[in-house]
């Protein structure tokens, strides 16, 4: 009875360790966007163009995968070069004492709706966070498995540290408090003895 005991204990360990699947962030086909209203009228938008991700998960429906993801806000992107100097300024993001916005948590399915549940960081500031995720399917071809997420969510800068404002004569400040955060990512699944 014993060794039949540890035969389905084999077989179950071998099951698990085989259903575990391990992915990276393809940056050539993912972006991370922002959103930010400016004078109350307009949003202004940007992107961070230099990122990694890594997404380990134990089932095919990406249920309970952990998430690693960091963000280098020297890549920050606005479309205005004299902008995104202010950006990288202690007024907001401070890139030379805080290079890295980061992210570890887990992906969480509630019935039939995702979310990236954890620790998100700015300015050395790590605060919970729960954004909603389109999952939108695993696909195999010959480049190997690939598998697409949508996440969106926001967070109030001023939690972050970010506290730059400028009041305006008719009222209103010049940036808005909230930041919208759309992240379309495609994983490729890492082969097995890649890096």
């Amino acid at each position: 009875m014993k060794c039949l005991s540890g035969v389905f204990f084999a077989l179950f360990a071998l099951t698990a360790a085989q259903a575990q699947s391990s992915w990276m962030v393809d940056p050539g086909h993912s972006n991370i966007r922002f959103t930010v209203t400016h004078m109350m009228i307009s949003e202004v938008d940007g992107e961070f163009k230099t990122f990694t991700g890594s997404v380990t998960s134990n089932s095919d429906d990406f249920s309970g995968a952990s998430v690693e993801f960091t963000a280098d806000v020297n890549s920050v992107n606005t479309g205005n070069e004299r902008r995104d100097g202010h950006l990288k300024s202690d007024d907001f993001f401070n890139a030379d004492k805080f290079p890295q916005i980061k992210f570890n948590g887990t992906i969480q399915k509630e019935g039939s709706d995702y979310y990236l549940v954890g620790d998100f960081t700015m300015r050395d500031v790590t605060k919970p966070v729960k954004f909603p995720v389109k999952y939108n399917g695993t696909i195999s071809g010959g480049m190997g498995r690939k598998a697409g997420f949508k996440v969106m969510g926001t967070v109030n800068r001023f939690d972050y540290g970010l506290q730059w404002n400028r009041a305006m004569e008719a009222g209103g400040v010049v940036v808005g408090p909230d930041v919208e955060i759309t992240c379309n990512v495609e994983l490729n699944e890492k082969k097995e003895g890649s890096n």
